[in-house]
């Protein structure tokens, strides 16, 4: 997929579950193989002592001889994307979830796709590169919003989420 404004144009793709190294990488592999994916996002680079602390924290299993396997770079690859969005708490909630619906190739695949697909329609549908001024501003201003609209919904919903879990555990006591 291209990226293009007026600004700068980038290549953008996440590699498919068959194309993530079946082989164990070890911790610095793993942190520069996914951060080679995620460079045309502009986001931060996802470190080794990130990556250790989400397994620490059991987000993604242990290594094997210090080695990370293609479900755990999997996962962090949406770690990786989800976390400019969601605490790690959140994130935490949505793979708890996945894993009881549905195994980690299928719902990496679906990520991936609607992912692409959805930044595709974003930027098809924007078109700053001709805007200048005040449709700039607006432009700018409308995406800021919507943004935010859509973070506030996500913060709302974990929290109800979290309301009906604190509950639920409530009466089993």
């Amino acid at each position: 997929m291209q990226i293009r404004t007026e600004y700068k144009t980038v290549e953008f793709m996440l590699p498919a579950y068959s194309e993530i190294p079946g082989v164990g990488l070890f911790l610095e592999q793993v942190s520069k193989y996914i951060n080679e994916y995620l460079i045309p996002l502009g986001e931060p680079e996802l470190t080794g002592s990130m990556i250790s602390n989400y397994v620490k924290k059991g987000i993604i299993a242990n290594p094997v001889k210090k080695q990370y396997g293609r479900e755990q770079i999997a996962y962090l690859i949406f770690i990786a994307i989800a976390k400019t969005v969601l605490s790690l708490e959140d994130i935490t909630t949505m793979i708890e979830l996945q894993r009881s619906h549905t195994d980690v190739e299928t719902a990496y695949g679906y990520f991936r796709e609607k992912f692409i697909e959805i930044l595709e329609a974003v930027f098809e549908s924007k078109t700053i590169d001709v805007l200048h001024g005040e449709e700039l501003i607006v432009t700018l201003a409308q995406n800021i919003m919507i943004t935010a609209a859509h973070k506030i919904y996500l913060d709302i919903t974990f929290d109800g989420m979290k309301e009906v879990r604190t509950g639920n555990e409530e009466e089993s006591s």
